[in-house]
Parts: C-alpha cells; sequence; structure tokens
C-alpha cells in the first residue's frame, strides 16, 4: 500500500473516532476526587470500572450524570459509595 492508501487509511480512523464521539455524547474527565463528589450526587449511580494503562497500571471508572459522562482514573482504587451499581469492563476506551 502506497502513500494515498496510508492517507485513505488516516482519513478512516478519523472518521471513526468522529462517529465514536457522536455516537457517546460528551465525556468529561475529571480528578478522582471530582468523580466521586458527581457519585454522591446521585442516589443510584452506575459506575462502569476497568483495568488500564500499558506500562503503568491504573484503574479507570465512568458514570453518567445529567447527560453527560464523566471519566477518571486513578493509580489505586476508588471507594466508590455502597449505594452504586458497578459493571466490569474489560477496558474502557476514550475517542481522542
Amino acid at each position: 500500500m502506497g502513500y494515498a492508501g496510508a492517507g485513505a487509511g488516516t482519513a478512516a480512523a478519523q472518521a471513526a473516532i468522529v462517529q465514536a464521539v457522536r455516537a457517546s455524547g460528551a465525556i468529561v474527565r475529571v480528578k478522582p476526587e471530582a468523580f466521586l463528589k458527581i457519585l454522591s450526587r446521585s442516589e443510584e449511580p452506575l459506575v462502569v470500572t476497568a483495568p488500564g494503562g500499558v506500562f503503568k497500571k491504573h484503574f479507570q471508572y465512568m458514570t453518567g450524570y445529567k447527560g453527560l459522562i464523566f471519566h477518571t482514573q486513578s493509580p489505586e482504587p476508588l471507594s466508590l459509595p455502597m449505594r452504586a451499581e458497578t459493571v466490569a469492563a474489560e477496558k474502557i476506551w476514550i475517542p481522542a
């Protein structure tokens, strides 16, 4: 595949990222402390968790609140509220 093919591949990757953002809505990255504060505002929060990192392991979390999706990562597991329902995912992927 020549240079033209590489450009087409890059364009396809960009289109896939744009489509992923449209499908997922707005994703807001926050610090772990802010994430826990958002969880405290919900009566029954749903939290998706997944391991992350290739060279340096960390923990990733996502939750929805008022139409937005909030994401955080932490080097240590977060202490989630007892009322939080959790879903363990293999991976959390956030479009660039």
